[in-house]
């Protein structure tokens, strides 16, 4: 492919493919064995070079759905290479340099014609063109190398997944030329992480040189495992395996670009580029280059007791450079354990905590600051000695806290670690300081657009990684083990209201004495009872810190849980799965549920134009303009019953296109369709007894704990557009209940809790389940425009 013609991803472009990549449900391995005998690519040879058809129908078995047509065009494009037979006459030594082709890999000698001229270049055309009288070949080895390194999973299962990948001829050994091309697209991909190539090139060159032991040119499997296995900047670039327990003294270290000063923890050499300059430990801070991350570098801290409480231990960490680890755990017979600082050296800019003056951060390793109170001193200054956890002390589980327990395999339960062969079990028990409420962090990575990984790296700093748990594995059930016997914990749910639903549920099937109170960290698109809970509408980056302080001081409020049961006719028609059969926010039926479903539906299939908030609420803007035209929900009151406690409630004159159950007065990311009631008019009803009258229904007050539910009419799409708006003050009131029981004759779209899905002709009841506490986020600051409202409604 000639050089003038050579097109490349833009970092837009490598985000938009990556998240085409995690939306997949298939992986390249996969794919490739449609290739074989039995598969639906079988007339393709995977040896041989492809075309760009060939190459989109690869692409489209791979990712699900069909890429855009730019990015499908500069995609083949930056893979395309002359035919194989010239490379071989110029063979190139260097790793950097491997003519294997991959996305940049010419791009840095000389620069790419513009993107316009690009685009106006019909994608057929241009890939005709593309290299002169040659057409453009595409080997699949190296696009698919290029794909599994951004797919998730295990550093060692992609390593032997590449080499076999390679290893053409099956006799179990790469040559030079071959290892050379699958560092290629490694370095390529670092580049577009933002990663400074000049740094891991010699690392990888190295890794290269010495995984051939005998020197004859060839690598075998083991030897190519193993030496990717034992470099570190390689095993992050894969992304390291974090399924495993946290804690045991490993880093897990993640690439960073430090806005400030930055120096080496090991060699105290400043870290240099422009881009992500070094590695850094998401849990101690420890901070390092690439090229020392291999030296004899200190671990990191730990996270749990070596000795049991009481035993007469006294554990002392060795002092290694850059990281000062004396005593931190000191027990006797008669005392309680006792928790001293675990210091880390250089790269802080505040004040110090014993003179009070600022810490230089340009002035090399100046100071310290220990990784669970955050004290921070100066080298010169005077150290206290023991550590309390700092100003998050009721929440943090110092490793003081946490103590091995040896139980028989056969009694109890494990919270994962459990030997394969032997017959003794390693289980932690908790035993938190007097006086404070450990906190247990369950964190969905996958919520607010992928938001969630940030948070959970920067709870895993802020707290004792053991105390925080990734949902991806496992779900809630191994952090809620964990935790089984700690009196009065609490629970900390980083997700959507989705999330929440789903850890409300395995908290009732735990079976816990005492129910632990639930604050939640919106991370959703909706996130409506985060809304109501005061904990705001979504997550911006705030100071964690201060959410953990505010949780601190929470109140509790009861939260009702009603129990939602779907019971089909005899002639069932094709119908979707119900997604869940508890309540927590609000069941519809209707026009409402026909937008969400619409929005499910569009989301499922093309996942990579759902990934923001602002996005979603577009989407939701579109389809429910397009609702408004086609009405596939008028006339609802012929094709259902309502029935509030026993006593049905007449439809027959309100034309309504859709029917609400709330529990909680926040609907579609805010909004209110019960409508607020004046306090001077509000009547605190003592008996659950079903009210329809209109006149009395406008003095009832919505309240999540009163154990009833309230029915809202819709007219239509319009209707809910002008409540969202505020142009209108709330739906129409049709009931306040403990119980709802509807019944439909034709296919209908509902949806519980946000998730959509197409109901045949059935029976639901709603009846009341349990309470769950729940905690309370601070008072809301209202605006002025909010205070000239509230003054309004007074006068």
């Amino acid at each position: 492919m000639s050089e003038e013609r050579w097109v490349s991803l833009t970092p837009e472009e490598f985000d938009q493919l990556q998240k085409y990549s995690e939306y997949s449900s298939k992986k390249i391995k996969d794919v490739l064995a449609e290739f074989n005998e039995n598969g639906s690519l079988k007339q393709y040879d995977s040896h041989e070079p492809i075309s760009y058809d060939v190459f989109k129908l690869f692409m489209r078995t791979y990712l699900e759905v069909d890429l855009p047509q730019p990015l499908s065009t500069n995609l083949f494009l930056a893979f395309s290479q002359k035919p194989r037979q010239e490379t071989l006459e110029h063979p190139k030594e260097e790793v950097g340099n491997s003519e294997a082709s991959a996305p940049e890999s010419k791009t840095a000698e000389k620069q790419v014609p513009a993107k316009d001229q690009v685009a106006a270049i019909p994608p057929e055309k241009l890939v005709a063109q593309s290299s002169g009288s040659e057409s453009p070949i595409v080997y699949l080895k190296d696009v698919a190398c290029y794909l599994s390194l951004l797919e998730t999973g295990r550093p060692q299962d992609k390593l032997e997944f590449m080499f076999r990948l390679y290893d053409s001829d099956e006799n179990g050994l790469l040559d030079q030329a071959e290892m050379n091309r699958i560092v290629n697209q490694m370095l390529h991909i670092a580049q577009y992480l933002e990663w400074d190539p000049t740094e891991l090139r010699p690392i990888l060159k190295e890794m290269l040189q010495g995984m051939d032991y005998d020197r004859d040119g060839f690598v075998s499997l083991q030897e190519w495992v193993h030496g990717g296995m034992t470099t570190i900047p390689l095993l992050v670039l894969l992304g390291m395996d974090d399924s495993g327990p946290t804690g045991d003294g490993r880093h897990a270290w993640t690439m960073k670009h430090f806005k400030k000063p930055t120096y080496c923890n090991f060699c105290r050499v400043m870290l240099m580029g422009v881009r992500k300059q070094g590695l850094c430990c998401i849990y101690c801070k420890y901070t390092v280059h690439e090229r020392c991350v291999s030296k004899n570098i200190p671990g990191c801290v730990k996270t749990y007791s070596k000795t049991k409480r009481g035993g007469e231990t006294l554990l002392l960490r060795p002092k290694a450079q850059g990281l000062v680890l004396q005593p931190s755990l000191l027990s006797f017979p008669s005392l309680p354990q006792v928790m001293q600082h675990a210091w880390v050296e250089g790269n802080t800019s505040v004040k110090c905590d014993r003179c009070h003056k600022s810490i230089k951060c340009y002035q090399s390793v100046t100071a310290r600051h220990c990784v669970w109170c955050r004290m921070t001193f100066h080298r010169k200054c005077e150290l206290s000695m023991l550590c309390d956890g700092g100003e998050l002390r009721d929440h943090i589980l110092l490793p003081t806290s946490i103590c091995p327990v040896t139980r028989d395999r056969q009694g109890g339960k494990s919270d994962g670690s459990v030997s394969a062969k032997g017959e003794l079990v390693m289980q932690y028990k908790i035993i938190p300081t007097p006086g404070t409420h450990p906190l247990l962090v369950l964190v969905n990575p996958k919520s607010g657009g992928r938001q969630g990984e940030r948070i959970l790296r920067k709870f895993h700093y802020l707290l004792n990684p053991k105390q925080v748990f990734n949902l991806d594995n496992g779900g809630p059930t191994p952090g809620l083990n964990f935790f089984c016997d700690t009196p009065d914990f609490r629970v900390l749910a980083c997700g959507g209201d989705g999330t929440v639903g789903w850890i409300l549920d395995c908290i009732d099937k735990a079976n816990f004495a005492k129910h632990p109170p639930v604050a939640v960290l919106p991370l959703g698109t909706g996130n409506d009872l985060a809304r109501c809970l005061h904990w705001g509408g979504g997550y911006e980056g705030g100071s964690l810190t201060k959410i953990l302080k505010d949780i601190e001081q929470s109140p509790l409020v009861m939260l009702d849980r009603w129990h939602l049961e779907v019971v089909p006719r005899e002639e069932v028609e094709n119908g979707d799965q119900v997604p869940y059969n508890i309540m927590n926010n609000y069941f519809s039926i209707g026009v409402d549920a026909s937008i969400a479903h619409r929005f499910h539906v569009m989301r499922e299939k093309h996942p990579e134009k759902f990934n923001s908030r602002m996005k979603n609420k577009l989407w939701y803007f579109e389809f429910g303009t397009s609702e408004t035209f086609a009405a596939t929900c008028k006339k609802l009151h012929d094709h259902i019953e309502l029935e509030c406690d026993g006593v049905g409630v007449d439809l027959s004159n309100i034309f309504l296109e859709g029917i609400a159950i709330l529990n909680i007065p926040s609907m579609y990311g805010g909004t209110n369709l019960w409508g607020e009631t004046k306090k001077n008019r509000a009547v605190i009803r003592e008996s659950r007894k079903v009210v329809t009258d209109p006149k009395e229904l406008k003095f009832c007050v919505q309240d999540l704990s009163d154990q009833l539910l309230e029915v809202v009419g819709l007219e239509g799409a319009m209707e809910m557009g002008q409540i969202y708006t505020g142009l209108k003050s709330a739906g129409r009131r049709l009931a306040q209940c403990s119980s709802v029981i509807i019944r439909t004759n034709k296919l209908l779209p509902m949806q519980v809790d946000g998730e959509p899905w197409m109901q045949p002709p059935c029976t639901i009841k709603i009846i009341h389940k349990n309470q769950v506490p729940m905690m309370m986020g601070p008072p809301q600051k209202s605006s002025f425009f909010s205070l000239r409202r509230k003054s309004r409604s007074k006068d």
